[in-house]
């Protein structure tokens, strides 16, 4: 695990976190928790937990069918093949490896950070990969689980305290650097 180094340090994680603020992020946790009592998504809470992520994938999302959403989640949050988790999501039109982690990080039991360029800046990436791989998300999710370990907090803390940091820290982009 050496790719991933932390630009701040664990004392920080709380103070972070507690000044986070985005979209709608704890209304998810309503939204969510009828879809893990199922054991899936329905098409309505799928839509919105992908446009809380990324708007501009709402169209692509909205192609798939019913069917096919109940039957990926249903998949993602039962079996217990790492791979299959996450793969199967990003076979459904408009869903990314970074939407993909917020359906897992939200619903699924296991703890799972959200794939994020602002998350990926505070550990050290300057520019998100170009093309994302399960070996680098297998590791980017053991780092975080054992960071969140480290500092004593739940994966959201962790979470909201990586976004928040990048927020307040990193240099501004020009829209065509992201």
């Amino acid at each position: 695990m050496g790719s991933f180094a932390c630009r701040f340090t664990k004392t920080e994680v709380t103070a972070l976190a507690s000044r986070y603020s985005y979209r709608a992020g704890d209304r998810l946790d309503e939204l969510v928790s009828s879809a893990r009592e199922r054991g899936y998504f329905t098409k309505p809470q799928f839509l919105d937990l992908c446009y809380w992520k990324t708007p501009r994938s709402q169209s692509r999302v909205d192609s798939n069918s019913d069917e096919l959403i109940q039957e990926a989640t249903r998949i993602a949050l039962s079996t217990p093949h790492e791979r299959l988790r996450i793969g199967v999501l990003t076979l459904l039109y408009g869903v990314s490896w970074p939407t993909a982690s917020v359906v897992l990080h939200f619903a699924h039991r296991d703890p799972y950070p959200i794939l994020d360029r602002r998350a990926l800046w505070s550990l050290g990436y300057d520019k998100p990969p170009a093309l994302y791989t399960f070996g680098f998300w297998k590791e980017y999710v053991e780092f975080c689980r054992a960071m969140a370990v480290d500092c004593r907090v739940s994966m959201r803390v962790l979470d909201r305290a990586l976004w928040q940091f990048s927020k307040e820290k990193q240099p501004r982009q020009e829209p065509d650097e992201l």
